[in-house]
This record gives C-alpha cells, sequence and structure tokens, in this order.
C-alpha cells in the first residue's frame, strides 16, 4: 500500500486562514447573539391574545369536575371490583395524610395560580384593536378568573376544610402571584374568611358575566354599561359574549357556586354552636339557590319534566345528537366537551358485554329506593321481597342493572344466577349482585367483533342539584311547606316535582306522591326524604362521599357496611338471598373531615394538620 504524503505550503496555509476568517466572521452574530428560541415568556402574551388566555385554559382543564372519581365506591352506595381503586382503599383503612385519594391540594392550588398570573397580567393583554370590544374581553375574561377561582376554593373546602384545636380552619389564601422571593410559609384562614372570599371571587365575576352566552338581535339587549361607554352595535356585544361561548364560566354558573359553598357552610359539620364554627345559615343556602331556581322558573318547575330529559339524560341519544355550539340539554346548567368514546361502558358494562364490571352498586342503596307509591320499602303494602324490584320506583332499574333486565346492544336479559355476570363469577363481576347502569349508554356494543362509540359528555352542575340544595336548605330554615319570602315555591313543591317527574305515581293529578302527602308537615321526615332524593338523583356523580361528611351523620351509618345478595335458581324464577356484608367501612371520628397532604405539613410550620390525622 502507497501513502501520499500531502505538504501544507506557505500559501495553503494563508489561504487556510482566509477562509477560516471569512466563515468566522459572517457567523459572527451566530457566536456572539444567541439563536431565537422557542421559550415564550409573559409579555409575550400581551399582544398574543391566545397565548394569554392560555393561562385560563389551564385552569379549566384542572377542575376536579373534568372526570368521573366515582367515589361512591367509598360510601354505603357501591363498591369496586378493582383492588388498586384508591377509593376502595379509602374506605378499607388505609385513608391517611399522605395516602388520600380525595386530595385536590396540590391540582387546585395549580390551578390558582394560572388565575392569579392571568389576573395579574390582563390588563395588559391586548385582544382587540377596538377599545370597546377590548375592555369587554377583558371584563368577560376577568369574570371567568373570578368565578375559576372561586370554584377550586371551594373544591379545596371541601376536601380539606377541618378542625384543627377547637377551630374550624379553611385553607390558605392566596389572591396573588406566587414568585420564588413569595411568603410559602403561609398559615390556614378561617373558614369563615375562606367563604368570604369565595362569595367576594363571585360578585366579581357576576358584575363583568352575562348570565348565559347568548346571540343579540338588537342593541336592546346590551347592558347600559357598555351602551354608556359607547358601544352602539350589538354585533361587537356578540364577539365577546355571543354563544360561541358557551362552555366557560357564565353568570348563572357563579350562582350555582354560590349556592353550592352557601349549602355546605350550612351544614351540620361546618356550622355549629362554636364561636369559632361557620357562621353561614341555611337561609343564605336558600335564598342563593332560589336564584337558580328563579331564574329557570318563577314557579320552581323543573327545567326537564320528562322522565327521558331528566332522569336518563345521559342516554338520550335524540338530546345528545342536537348539541350544537356549545348548547345545553334541558336538565344541564354548565357542562364539559362532548367526546364519541366507549371508555364507561368499557369499565362497568358486565362481563357479559365485555365490560369490566367495575362499579358495583350495594343493596343498600337498592333498598333506599322506594315503592311506585313513595313509600319506603319498609313502611310499603307492595313491596315483597320475593319479587323485590317490582312496583318499585322506575329509577331504580334505570339506574341500577339487576337480575333478569337487559342491557346493551343485544339487549339480553343479565343472568345474575350462574355463568360470568354472578357475584364474584371472576375478577370482572359484581361482587354485589347489582351493576351500575347509570351514565351507561345502552346503544354502545363492546364486543370486539363489532365494537362502536357513541357520544358522551360529563354535566359539571345539573340544574337537579341546585333544586334539591333549595329543598334541603328550605326545609331546614323554613319547613317543607312555608314560603316566607314569596319566592313562589318551597322545598315541598320542589321535591313534588322531582318525585312526579321521576314516575312515582301521583294521589291526584297535580298532586304528589301518597308518601309525600303523608309527610309534608313534618320537616325531619322531610328532611329524611329530601337527603334520600339527593342520594337516588344524583347516585354515581360524585356527591354523596362529601355529603355523608357536611351532614354530618352518626359514624355508624358512615361505617355502614355495604351489603350484596346473591342469586340463586334461574334466570325465570330467581331466589334471592338474604343481604350480607360485602365490604366493612373503616372510617374513624376525624375522618369527616380530610386531610391536608402531609407532605405540606412538613414542608410549612404554620400549615397546621387537621385534629388526629397522621
Amino acid at each position: 500500500m502507497m501513502y501520499h504524503e500531502y505538504k501544507i505550503t506557505t500559501m495553503n496555509k494563508n489561504n487556510i486562514l482566509i477562509l477560516i476568517a471569512v466563515i468566522l466572521f459572517a457567523s459572527c452574530s451566530d457566536l456572539i447573539d444567541p439563536v431565537d428560541e422557542n421559550i415564550r415568556d409573559r409579555s409575550l402574551s400581551y399582544k398574543e391574545a391566545n397565548f394569554g388566555y392560555n393561562l385560563l385554559s389551564n385552569a379549566y382543564v384542572k377542575m376536579p369536575a373534568n372526570s368521573w372519581s366515582f367515589n361512591d365506591v367509598a360510601t354505603d352506595d357501591a363498591v369496586s371490583n378493582d383492588n388498586t381503586n384508591g377509593y376502595l382503599k379509602l374506605a378499607t383503612g388505609q385513608w391517611t395524610a399522605y395516602n388520600n385519594a380525595a386530595d385536590r391540594w396540590t391540582s387546585c392550588y395549580n390551578a390558582i395560580q394560572y388565575v392569579n398570573i392571568f389576573l395579574s397580567e390582563v390588563q395588559k393583554m391586548t385582544f382587540s384593536e377596538d377599545k370597546q370590544t377590548d375592555k369587554m374581553f377583558k371584563d368577560r375574561m376577568e369574570g371567568e378568573a373570578y368565578g375559576l377561582r372561586a370554584i377550586f376554593y371551594y373544591n379545596l373546602l371541601q376536601a380539606h376544610a377541618g378542625w384543627v384545636n377547637g377551630s374550624l380552619k379553611g385553607v390558605p389564601i392566596i389572591l396573588t402571584e406566587q414568585t420564588p422571593a413569595s411568603e410559602f410559609n403561609l398559615p390556614r384562614a378561617s373558614f369563615n374568611d375562606c367563604v368570604k372570599q369565595i362569595y367576594k371571587d363571585i360578585d366579581s365575576a357576576e358584575v363583568r358575566l352575562p348570565l348565559e352566552y347568548n346571540e343579540l338581535t338588537s342593541i336592546s339587549g346590551v347592558p347600559a354599561k357598555y351602551v354608556n361607554a359607547g358601544v352602539s352595535d350589538y354585533g361587537k356585544y356578540n364577539r365577546v359574549f355571543g354563544m360561541k361561548f358557551r362552555g366557560l364560566v357564565n353568570g348563572l354558573i357563579v350562582k350555582a357556586i354560590r349556592s353550592e359553598i352557601a349549602l355546605m357552610a350550612a351544614s351540620p359539620a361546618f356550622a355549629t354552636t362554636s364561636s369559632d364554627g361557620s357562621t353561614s345559615t341555611w337561609e343564605d343556602a336558600a335564598l342563593y339557590a332560589s336564584a337558580v331556581v328563579k331564574y329557570k322558573s318563577a314557579t320552581g318547575t323543573l327545567p326537564a319534566t320528562s322522565f327521558a330529559s331528566g332522569v336518563y339524560w345521559y342516554r338520550n341519544s335524540t338530546e345528545i345528537s342536537a348539541i350544537t355550539n356549545g348548547s345545553n340539554p334541558p336538565e344541564i346548567l354548565w357542562r364539559g366537551g362532548t367526546e364519541s368514546t366507549n371508555s364507561l361502558e368499557a369499565n362497568n358494562y358486565p362481563p357479559s358485554l365485555f365490560g369490566s364490571g367495575r362499579v358495583n352498586p350495594t343493596q343498600n342503596l337498592v333498598d333506599a329506593f322506594p315503592d311506585k307509591n313513595g313509600y319506603p320499602i319498609t313502611a310499603s303494602s307492595i313491596y315483597v321481597s320475593t319479587n323485590p324490584y317490582a312496583n318499585r320506583d322506575p329509577r331504580l332499574k334505570e339506574f341500577i342493572l339487576v337480575h333478569g333486565e337487559k342491557a346493551g346492544v343485544p339487549n339480553t336479559a343479565i343472568d345474575m344466577t350462574t355463568g360470568q355476570d354472578a357475584v364474584n363469577a371472576k375478577e370482572t363481576s359484581t361482587r354485589t349482585g347489582y351493576y351500575m347502569r347509570k351514565l351507561l349508554r345502552q346503544d354502545v356494543n363492546y364486543n370486539p367483533t363489532g365494537r362502536n362509540t357513541q357520544t358522551h359528555y360529563k354535566p359539571r352542575i345539573r340544574f337537579t342539584e341546585i333544586y334539591l340544595n333549595f329543598a334541603e336548605a328550605a326545609n331546614e330554615a323554613w319547613g317543607p311547606m312555608a314560603d316566607p319570602k314569596g319566592l313562589g315555591f318551597t322545598a315541598y313543591s320542589v321535591v313534588k316535582a322531582i318525585r312526579l317527574r321521576a314516575g312515582l305515581t301521583p294521589v291526584a293529578t297535580g298532586q304528589g306522591d301518597a308518601y309525600l302527602e303523608s309527610i309534608k308537615n313534618d320537616p325531619i321526615a322531610m328532611r329524611q326524604l329530601i337527603r334520600n332524593e339527593r342520594r337516588l338523583e344524583l347516585c354515581f356523580e360524585g356527591f354523596r362521599f362529601w355529603d355523608l361528611r357536611r351532614w354530618k351523620v352518626s359514624l355508624d351509618e358512615l361505617k355502614a357496611p355495604a351489603k350484596g345478595i346473591t342469586v340463586s335458581g334461574s334466570l325465570a324464577t330467581p331466589v334471592f338471598s338474604s343481604p350480607v356484608t360485602v365490604e366493612n367501612r373503616l372510617f374513624q371520628e376525624w375522618m369527616y373531615f380530610g386531610p391536608i397532604p402531609y407532605t405540606e405539613t412538613l414542608k410549612w410550620s404554620n400549615l397546621l394538620q387537621n385534629d388526629n390525622w397522621k
């Protein structure tokens, strides 16, 4: 092999040096100045409106109501057949300050940080070159931000408020952006101060937001404050407050949030005789809820009066198919977006329909449904234990899949006597003798050979919830039949409307069911009925876990074992066993109130833990 030696002459050296110099000087700006990077700081939000608004978008996606928690499996309403379920562990003795399936601390405070940054910067942003339109955009977005902050503080109080050495504490109130220079070792504000701050944020939201986002057809609908500021074109108003913004926080939503926080604050767990307890009253809660009721109906009539629209809204294909431009079905006050999916069915269909049967309703819940005349089954003359699902409240078979009822695209009867749908037949079978039916669309086929999806949506607030808020608070404040504020409706009339919509047999045209009529002058019996109606109407939607705690039911009731049954015999002639304990609950006295996260109390000496949590 031959090698050739290459000799660099002086001329060659000079040429190379010149070439290098040319390259270096041609690129000196790249060497001295940094190349633009895709690092976007907040100053860009001042002229890029979408970038600025994304701060609020980040808050929207962090709302706890954006997904089904199914915390019902930690109550007497249901159990889970998933051994890894966080709420199952919570209910069976593994609830601690460092292992908390109900924790909302980090997600809510992260969202509040986004809101606070937005509020500090929004006036520097430009959303329109037209000053009037720009002002309206800023008003609307500030209103959204205040409303969102109220929502997150409400969720923090629900999950983490509690008693500390005889004082009812809320959470630290943070109203400005936290930076590395901020003081992080903050004490918990009192519960009352937290509620006052939520109300203040709601007030700030209300003055900036329309009750609903709709299209105006004349200048007469434009608020006077904008007309006085020179807005003479209703098209400008529609650009900011039109129906394309449905789904965002509006004035009606923040009224509903005020109702929710007021109901919680007036409840026995918070409003006590202690001087350091909540100062909220049932009358406050009733009046705040009534504002939503009156907006929809001057007489307290339900927005959705049919069984299809008001009871099985989740599978009403006609209504769901008609959802366009952010519109809501009659039952829905606020909802998330629509999604074509089959995940709920995959998780909760029985195994014979290729599902995992995760949420198993209890016998406790089944027994809470009255007979068709409205009487509790313990006082019913038509309930028969050997045929337990006959002559019952129609909501029972709508919400719970019982033995022999048809389900799914095959529309075949579910046999719980033998096979894969029977109790404990396999990992995905029921533990209680029941499967959840509510929330599921029966036109979803999860069979691998013909699998499909259907449109679903998740309500954030249903009108029925707010109507039940009113009924509960009004009954506690004034009694079942009284209307001292001239509202035009009472606790009794609202409950009557809900039960008539459910299909319970009225005693006469326009009258309530027989049981309701028998107790309508008894506030104690009405309290139990309203609580039960709330249990039925809102089952599997994440309410009962919190309701049992704010009511501060007896510890025995909180710890009530989850019951189930087995079914033997045949599909046509079943034999139902007596109820048996499926799962014991291991709650302690202090577990009416959730803990502050353990790691947070380790980091900050001023952040005191709720009593007895470790």
